[in-house]
């Protein structure tokens, strides 16, 4: 994985070579890692505050090159 920090209040990961889409191709179930590990991520943000956003417009358990996540402190948020 490569983490950027593109500002202190941005910090960004590309994950390119997950080990859980490894696994689901090697059981043949295309949609579990997605299902077990993608949909998760946006409940780990708000976990992390309130002020931290995420987005992600691209996964490689869906086919990507990679997953661009960016996540972002709200300018107004506390710490």
């Amino acid at each position: 994985m490569t983490v950027s920090v593109i500002e202190q209040a941005k910090i960004q990961a590309q994950v390119l070579v997950p080990l859980v889409k490894a696994l689901q191709a090697e059981i043949g179930e295309a949609e579990l890692g997605f299902l077990l590990i993608c949909t998760a991520d946006f409940a780990t943000a708000e976990g992390f505050g309130p002020d931290i956003k995420l987005t992600r417009t691209q996964t490689i358990m869906q086919g990507a090159s990679h997953c661009d996540f960016r996540y972002k402190r709200d300018a107004g948020g506390s710490r």
